[in-house]
């Protein structure tokens, strides 16, 4: 079990921040988890990972030899390059158009095409951009608008019209997914609510009439205001004021095997609660985590715990069988002065840390060993975008295509370095290992190996029998630790930050047959 002294909130509530477009709805701020001061942290048993404490406690399975850990490190770096030099289907990105000065749809396809985005999401059906991602391979979440929906639930006919422009038309672009409606069951229109899933039902008679109903799916986005509680997340239920609705809506999606799309944004949970310890949590940074008194799992980063959230709603309702997609997530770069939150380091952490927690397939507590699929808010920014300074700063690229900061989804620049094992220290080039900071209290150095252990990285060469567990000090366990983060999850400046207790050197850790993974 790991070990923490830490005193700390539960989780915090969730601003529902609304990017005032694409047929979003407006609720207004409701808490979505409700923060207490009387609990503390407690030591847990993660369910899906190796356990780890110090001091005499309990402690995971003995170590592997040099040897053994030599091949983890060797099949870890492959695993990476296989993975990352190719699109990987779990990542995707928003596409919205709310903007004047976007690439052409031929352009961007081709920069999608240069990373590892597997999928895209519109929010309508654009036909040039439908047509530009034709033969690419990447998957296509088209939409009807929210505006749609009482056609499409009143007249069969028009949702065949509907399917016929939007999707036969297109044989050779990849569309797996017709979302009808963006949160729709929190929207200001409340009359769309029963409409809803008359208008997909309609769809999916129309997909299933052209021999599609297999291949793609029908579902609608929600907010994560349809939650009714979610503290802790064991807890989670769906609002009681359309528990009828829904049950129908979870029907649908067992019967078609069709996917639960959800929008949780750790960005306006950091809004609605600024601590720090809140912000290292919602940036998946080192941090105490947080434990739910319900089933005593312990959290470290808040989309775990929005997601994990959502699955137990689904569950309480009985549809252990329902998938969850992530519709829409991601951190503002740039707001207005008075924003809390927004910033290129907060931006390429949360976005960057995100993309590696999703290429683990550590999965979440409740939805172990596989990732969830993702899609990214958003690939561009849109500046016709009405509301604070944020709406109009959530994109991973510029209009001329470069990046508007690095979160490693460029293939070009994804090959991992090659783990290198010296038998002795030696210099080698600048930024090669990732150490704790001479000033790091022991505390934040237990944190740190805390979360790093607690991510499911491989801790058994610093547990006793181990070849690194001498000496038996929390700053060499630490270092360890930190530096297999930093080597396994890109190798970017911010897999060493740790809350500004890590720093890169270019001196070689490694000692006697202790042999820390990095260098050239």
């Amino acid at each position: 079990m790991f070990s923490s002294s830490s005193s700390a909130t539960t989780f915090p509530p969730e601003e529902r921040g609304q990017k005032s477009n694409h047929s979003r709805t407006h609720p207004s701020k409701f808490q979505i988890c409700t923060p207490s001061n009387n609990k503390s942290f407690h030591t847990t048993t993660f369910p899906y990972q190796h356990t780890h404490s110090y001091r005499g406690k309990s402690m995971a399975p003995p170590a592997s030899s040099v040897q053994p850990f030599m091949f983890f490190v060797l099949c870890s770096f492959l695993l990476q390059f296989c993975s990352f030099s190719s699109s990987q289907s779990f990542i995707g990105v928003n596409y919205g158009l709310l903007a004047d000065n976007l690439p052409a749809p031929e352009a961007t396809a081709k920069l999608l095409q240069s990373t590892s985005i597997g999928k895209v999401r519109m929010y309508g059906a654009d036909p040039a951009i439908i047509r530009a991602l034709a033969n690419t391979g990447i998957g296509i979440v088209i939409g009807a608008a929210n505006g749609d929906i009482p056609a499409l639930a009143s007249d069969p006919n028009f949702a065949t019209q509907w399917v016929n422009s939007n999707v036969l038309a297109y044989p050779n672009s990849k569309i797996i997914v017709i979302t009808v409606g963006n949160e729709v069951m929190t929207a200001v229109d409340q009359s769309l609510v029963p409409l809803c899933l008359p208008a997909m039902q309609n769809v999916q008679n129309a997909l299933n009439a052209a021999s599609l109903g297999g291949k793609i799916k029908v579902s609608t986005v929600h907010s994560m205001a349809v939650l009714g509680a979610s503290d802790p997340p064991s807890s989670a239920v769906f609002n009681s004021g359309f528990s009828d609705t829904m049950r129908s809506l979870l029907k649908f999606h067992s019967a078609n095997g069709s996917p639960f799309m959800i929008n949780p944004y750790p960005f306006f949970a950091y809004q609605s609660d600024p601590r720090p310890e809140t912000l290292a949590f919602s940036l998946f940074q080192p941090n105490s985590g947080r434990v739910d008194s319900g089933n005593g799992i312990k959290y470290m980063n808040m989309f775990d715990a929005q997601v994990d959230a959502v699955r137990s709603a689904l569950n309480a309702m009985g549809f252990k069988d329902i998938e969850i997609v992530v519709a829409e997530t991601g951190w503002a770069y740039k707001g207005d002065p008075n924003e809390i939150g927004p910033s290129v380091d907060n931006a390429k952490a949360y976005n960057g840390n995100l993309i590696n927690h999703l290429r683990s397939k550590v999965g979440t507590p409740l939805m172990p060993g596989k990732s969830v699929d993702t899609y990214i808010f958003a690939l561009y920014d849109e500046d016709l975008k009405p509301g604070p300074g944020s709406e109009r700063g959530f994109g991973l690229f510029k209009p001329d295509l470069s990046m508007a900061y690095d979160v490693g989804l460029s293939k070009s620049s994804q090959t991992p370095a090659s783990p290198t094992t010296p038998a002795t220290p030696s210099p080698v080039q600048a930024a090669g290992w990732c150490v704790p900071k001479s000033d790091a209290s022991d505390a934040q150095l237990q944190s740190n190996l805390d979360y790093v252990c607690g991510q499911g990285f491989d801790c058994g060469p610093i547990q006793p029998g181990g070849v690194c567990f001498e000496p038996n000090t929390i700053a060499s366990h630490a270092a360890y630790a930190m530096n297999l983060l930093y080597q396994t999850s890109g190798r970017n400046p911010w897999n060493c930050d740790f809350v500004q207790t890590a720093t890169l050197t270019s001196n070689n850790p490694s000692y006697n047959s202790c042999i820390y993974p990095g260098g050239i």
